[in-house]
């Protein structure tokens, strides 16, 4: 076997390792981007909430809500 087959074989085994690790690095990259997509829907999702509950006590004015208990 010559040096230069040993050394191209090392070169495959590189190269496929470095496509392995840039196949795993773009689904990451691909995971995290979807995940800041739902931490900015959450951060919405929150600010929604605050406005319509605000609403929801503008609406009632100045009589506090009317809450039925449940018997025992």
């Amino acid at each position: 076997m010559e040096r230069a087959d040993v050394a191209d074989r090392q070169l495959e085994a590189l190269l496929g390792r470095l496509d392995g690790i840039h196949e795993e690095l773009r689904r990451l990259n691909a995971r995290l981007d979807r995940s800041d997509d739902l931490a900015r829907i959450t951060h919405e999702l929150a600010n929604l909430n605050e406005a319509l509950q605000a609403l929801a006590y503008a609406a009632l004015g100045t009589q506090a809500p009317h809450v039925r208990r449940r018997r025992a």
